[in-house]
């Protein structure tokens, strides 16, 4: 397996985001951005904690979509989640539709009351992330290098559990002085063993089988 390690946890993406990102600089229109808070979702159930959803195995599909709704590029995820009562380390290994496949690690900490934070390659300093209800909403800045130059770019990651406690649907908006340069679409499924069928159910969530 090929590995890189200083790109985004859909780091087969970046090749494509440099392009997106010296679009999106010399674009005058702009896309508007989400405007929700994690506020916005407190009581909602089921309550969504970081580690009880990943610990263990989960797997994920997404795409990613440019600033014009073009659909760039389509992958999947296998997530190997372990939480030592301190700390989240997730191993992330994608493969791509053109075959392409990467890994990304990412090492999380709760902080606070429904806080955390979270460092991994590329990331500038560290990613904060808010849980309220069912939503967690993560914010981060990533050097993504373009050619010889490299720029900050901010994601703005939102996450919803769903009812079975098994489903997350996650949105995350990639922008660069306030313009969007594209979003990507995820939808994570816990798993259970080889035959990938649904583990345990978290928070207060029920398993629909």
């Amino acid at each position: 397996m090929r590995t890189r390690p200083r790109k985004w946890a859909g780091s087969g993406l970046l090749s494509r985001l440099r392009t997106l990102v010296i679009v999106g600089l010399t674009t005058i229109a702009m896309t508007g951005c989400s405007s929700m808070k994690p506020e916005d979702f407190a009581g909602t159930e089921p309550q969504f904690r970081l580690e009880e959803f990943f610990e263990g195995q989960t797997r994920a599909w997404g795409i990613f979509e440019d600033r014009f709704s073009n659909l760039r590029r389509q992958f999947t995820v296998d997530i190997d989640g372990t939480w030592d009562g301190e700390t989240l380390t997730l191993v992330e290994d994608f493969v791509y539709e053109d075959g392409e496949e990467e890994r990304r690690i990412w090492v999380i900490r709760p902080d606070g009351e429904g806080g955390y934070t979270g460092e991994a390659d590329g990331v500038i300093g560290t990613a904060s992330g808010v849980a309220r209800g069912n939503a967690v909403n993560w914010q981060y800045h990533f050097d993504l290098e373009v050619g010889t130059r490299s720029f900050k770019v901010h994601f703005n990651d939102w996450m919803f559990l769903q009812p079975d406690g098994e489903t997350m649907i996650n949105r995350a908006y990639v922008t660069k002085w306030g313009f969007r340069v594209g979003t990507a679409s995820i939808f994570f499924r816990r798993i259970d063993g080889e035959d990938g069928q649904a583990s345990h159910a978290v928070g207060n969530g029920t398993v629909a089988q």
